[in-house]
């Protein structure tokens, strides 16, 4: 990679129930916050589920095209300005690792890949177009799991045999060829040699993200049970805010910015 120049502070953060409503799919409550570090030159990098296509709507919408984003759950990273339509090569060996899993257990797994738009629209809350971007897919299959914990280790040990890992988010059981957010934001913070990192999250997948930052944030989400008491939290370097979504975000950012002068 070709060098940079320095920067203060790198933000990563994952999306839905964190700095996206959990309901409303908006950020507009993170605004004051997301305003906040543009003008201190800060960078954010976008850390979610979420396909590159769906990604850079929302990188665009918010303004921040010009910072790469992590997608698929760490599966791939979206490069700056791109708009997500890559090679779905990986995306299809997945799929076919997904089809040799006997078939008691893998009709209890509803992959978007099984699922129309309308089914993934109605699982996710997304419109139909939203769910359309959802389906297109590089990296990673997000599913609904329909049975028992028993079943789903028996799933989950069939498919390791083939290299196939998983991840539980906010709502689905993530399947991949094993890369995590905290693997892609370790490789962007080498590019990017910044002096302070910062990391937000709301799900067990964002866990490791969260205790790679220096400052890690859990943002409330009364829509899933609470994360564990995570490493770091009894020294503060891991917080806990009080305020859900990207009310809870905007609050945490702004109070980071002061704490580190750069408000």
């Amino acid at each position: 990679m070709n060098s940079v120049p320095p920067l203060s502070l790198l933000v990563f953060s994952d999306l839905d129930g964190t700095l996206i409503d959990h309901q409303t799919y908006s950020a507009d409550a993170a605004s004051p916050a997301l305003d906040a570090l543009e003008s201190c030159g800060a960078g954010l990098v976008m850390a979610s589920s979420k396909t590159g296509p769906e990604i850079a709507r929302i990188r665009d919408a918010l303004g921040w095209s010009d910072w790469p984003a992590i997608v698929e759950n760490g599966a791939g990273v979206l490069p700056p300005r791109d708009m997500g339509q890559g090679d779905t090569a990986q995306y299809d060996l997945l799929r076919g690792h997904l089809d040799t899993v006997p078939q008691p257990l893998r009709i209890l797994f509803r992959g978007f890949g099984d699922m129309t738009e309308t089914e993934v629209s109605e699982a996710t809350g997304l419109s139909i177009d939203a769910a359309a971007l959802a389906k297109s897919r590089a990296f990673s299959e997000p599913g609904l799991w329909l049975g028992t914990d028993a079943q789903r280790a028996a799933f989950l040990d069939h498919l390791d045999g083939r290299g196939v890992t998983a991840r539980e988010g906010g709502r689905f059981l993530t399947l991949s060829f094993g890369r995590t957010k905290a693997d892609r934001m370790a490789a962007l913070i080498e590019h990017y040699r910044p002096d302070h990192t910062i990391a937000l999250g709301d799900a067990p997948n964002d866990i490791e993200m969260l205790e790679a930052a220096d400052t890690g944030v859990i943002v409330a989400n009364p829509h899933r049970a609470p994360l564990p008491l995570l490493q770091g939290e009894a020294t503060g370097r891991i917080q806990r805010t009080a305020l859900a979504g990207p009310q809870g975000w905007n609050q945490a950012i702004l109070a980071l910015l002061d704490t580190l002068k750069l408000s």
